[in-house]
Order: structure tokens, then sequence, then C-alpha cells
């Protein structure tokens, strides 16, 4: 990519959080700030469909991949539900029915329609997840409660070893990589209200990540595990800032949940 070019991921993770911290405050400033981001996706290339559109994943080409789109349809979707902004409401649906109606009858999906992008990891279909959760929370629109059905359950029965250990691929567990535990952690923790299983998936997760791949000594999260070594380099984003979030999501749904005993076991070895 050529430098200093945003990305719609990115962009949207990143807003995320600003609406996030407008919920909590109420301060306008950070309410605007998702709203700038806004702005820019829409004058985003979009791939138009008989079955929706598809946000480009970056400003300069057309570039169609799933996680990407319903990222941005997530965050148009939650600011729309706080100033109205019709736009953002429209866009995100049109995002939300092109990538629904890419989903394969197994739940899954993958991570781009491109012959290059045929193939279905744990992390993406995560971002998936979460985006489509958030537009159905946000807009009431039931159309596609559905698709979320499926694709989470596809996501939890073929992505998890039964100690918790986080596959790469459908296929294939290696390399098992900090991203996928992560954002297991922190999906997980998000369908508390939809799985009553949810939640003791998101510890046992969590458990097996601590064991595996944190540094005894200094704390922090390996990158990756392969078949014959793990690569332990500690990258800001990519383990340390994802595995925080995560943990601290967990943390705050076990606080709030009555009769979490097998959850404490997990976690804290009780």
């Amino acid at each position: 990519m050529p430098a200093h070019q945003p990305t719609i991921v990115w962009s949207g993770l990143i807003g995320q959080a600003f609406i996030e911290a407008y919920e909590q405050t109420g301060e306008g400033r950070f309410l605007e700030i998702a709203s700038s981001i806004c702005r820019w996706i829409l004058s985003l290339p979009r791939e138009k469909t008989s079955s929706g559109n598809c946000l480009s994943y970056v400003g300069y080409k057309q570039n169609s991949v799933h996680n990407s789109n319903l990222l941005g349809a997530a965050l148009l979707a939650r600011t729309w539900k706080h100033t109205g902004t019709s736009e953002y409401l429209d866009v995100a649906r049109e995002a939300i029915e092109y990538s629904c109606s890419h989903q394969q009858c197994d739940g899954s999906w993958f991570y781009g329609e491109e012959a290059k992008y045929r193939w279905i990891d744990n992390f993406h279909t995560a971002y998936n997840l979460d985006s489509l959760k958030r537009y159905i929370d946000c807009t009431g629109d039931e159309t596609f409660r559905d698709c979320l059905a499926r694709g989470y359950s596809y996501f939890k029965n073929v992505f998890f070893e039964a100690d918790g250990r986080p596959k790469y691929y459908h296929n294939s567990a290696f390399p098992v990589d900090i991203q996928c535990a992560a954002q297991a952690i922190d999906t997980f923790s998000f369908f508390t209200a939809e799985d009553p299983e949810a939640l003791e998936r998101a510890a046992r997760v969590a458990k097996w990540t601590i064991d595996s791949m944190q540094d005894k000594r200094e704390g922090f999260f390996y990158y990756r595990k392969y078949r014959m070594l793990t690569a332990k380099t500690p990258y800001f984003h990519w383990g340390q800032a994802t595995m925080f979030k995560a943990l601290a999501h967990l943390l705050t749904k076990v606080e709030k949940v009555a009769a979490l005993e097998p959850v404490g076991n997990l976690l804290y070895g009780a």
C-alpha cells in the first residue's frame, strides 16, 4: 500500500473507541470524530451489486473484503444511532446485505470473493460477527439475525480446540496467532447475551493464551506459535493492545454476571 493511506479496518475500529467514549462521557467532540470517520467512509469506492454494495478497504481503488466492509457498516450504524444521519444507515445496510448475501451455507465467509481471497480464518470471521451484531443492536433491523446465528455457530464450533487453543484457519491450527486468541476472547465476551456458553468459552481461550503465549517474566504476549518454534516478538498492536482490550472486556463480564464458578475456575484456578 502507498504510505499514509488510511484503511477502513483501522479507521472503523478506532471510530468504535470514540463512540464508546461518547457513550460513556456524553462529550460531543468524541461523536464528531466518529462522524468525521463516517464521512470518510461515505467517500470510499463501492462495489455495487444486485444484493448490496461493498465498501472498499482503501480509498484509492476498489478492494472488496468482507471484514473491512462490515467494520465500516458497524461504525456507520452505531454513529447513526446518535446522529440520525440517514445516509449512514442506508450505506450500512447496503454493506451488510452484500456480505450476508455472500455468506456460505455452513455460516462461514471467505476473506473476500476474489480467487486470491478464498480462505476462511478465525479473527476475520470474528470481526464479521462483531460488526453484524453491532449493526443489529444499533438499528433493530432483524433481517440478518439468521446470518448472525449461523456465522456464530460456525465460529464457535470450528475454530477452537477443547483446551481453548484457537485455530488460525478452519482446517488448520497453525500458525497459532495472538490476534486469533485476543479477538476470540473479545467476541465471546460480546456474545454473552446470545450464548450462555460464551463467557466460559472466552475464559477457556484466555486461560490457554495466558498459560501458553504470555511471557512469564515480562508479561507480554507472544506473536505466534508455529509447529517447531514460537515467535516471541511483542508487537504493540498485534497482541499487546488487543489482548489488553480483550481481557478487560472479559473481566467486566465476569464481574457483572452471577454464578460464575466455572469461569472463575478457568481464569483463576480456584
